[in-house]
């Protein structure tokens, strides 16, 4: 920012706010031990609700077993899976912020290496995907996604993704002809085909429109909205209903153990695409939907 009062450019340094890599470290390392400890309270409440509703006794056995390993990985100060994942960034960085000291990424990439090693969570990055696929016994590379925000705020959200979960994904570039119906179908046979590789019962994050990458980039940012919540969007909730009927139909129920729970809830974003094309990407997310965040 500058001052052209004077008729002279004299930049306001009291616009820009500082915020040191150091911290940045330090606060990324608390995330990875809170997303692998602490089962949100959200995610907790839906798993509550689906006991209740439940009617496999089977699946109530289930459910309920998940809901006790959540009690004791938080009071334990354990793992919530034995799978830690690949640790997955979003970050917003306001525009008035200038991260001194060194780079935001490796920043980030060291309070990843920092807290996987205190909370002596299981690293499961390997240095090449189909080579040598070595182990790089740090958790890094994590990914990170920047967006540029208006204001003077980091925002980091940290979801450890799980590879089960992350397997059965798929990304499909339907015709627009088929419409909203395609996508439902769509939907439906990427749970359908996962079954309970996935571990159930999940939350589906889906991303329809944009390009392959956008589709599939709103997926997984679809995952942190807190569990159940609708889409604002009055036609994109009713679509996130229709889904999550047809889910649970399928039998699959928790742990692919039969019920009727085999999703807890369906998150659609969407965005304008290219009138030649339809892209869809469904993202699975296991009962352990893991993720923290802060704000600095």
């Amino acid at each position: 920012m500058v001052n052209r009062s004077s008729g002279v450019l004299k930049s306001n340094p009291m616009a820009i706010r500082e915020i040191k890599t150091d911290e940045i470290k330090k606060e990324v390392a608390k995330l990875c031990l809170q997303a692998n400890f602490e089962l949100g309270e959200d995610v907790l409440k839906a798993l509550r609700e689906a006991l209740e509703k439940e009617v496999s006794p089977v699946g109530k056995e289930t459910l309920s077993r998940l809901i006790d390993n959540a009690d004791i990985a938080r009071k334990k100060r354990l793992p919530l899976c034995q799978d830690c994942g690949v640790a997955v960034l979003f970050i917003e960085v306001g525009q008035d912020v200038h991260v001194s000291d060194g780079s935001l990424t490796e920043a980030v990439a060291e309070g990843v290496r920092e807290g996987y090693s205190q909370g002596y969570l299981r690293k499961s990055m390997v240095s090449r995907p189909f080579s040598d696929r070595i182990n790089t016994t740090d958790n890094t590379p994590p990914v990170i996604h920047c967006e540029i925000v208006p204001g003077d705020k980091l925002r980091i959200i940290l979801m450890p993704k799980g590879g089960g979960a992350e397997n059965m994904s798929r990304v499909s570039m339907l015709s627009p002809g088929d419409g909203e119906s395609g996508i439902i179908n769509f939907a439906e046979e990427t749970v359908k085909i996962a079954g309970g590789a996935a571990c159930p019962p999940l939350i589906v994050g889906i991303g329809i429109g944009g390009t392959l990458e956008k589709a599939a980039l709103m997926a997984k940012e679809a995952l942190m909205r807190p569990v159940g919540e609708p889409s604002e969007d009055a036609g994109m909730a009713r679509l996130e209903t229709a889904i999550l009927g047809r889910l649970n139909c399928l039998g699959t129920g928790p742990l692919g153990m039969g019920g009727t729970t085999t999703a807890l809830a369906v998150h659609v974003n969407s965005f304008p695409c290219h009138i030649a094309s339809l892209p869809v990407a469904v993202n699975l997310q296991c009962h352990s939907s893991r993720h923290a965040e802060v704000v600095i």
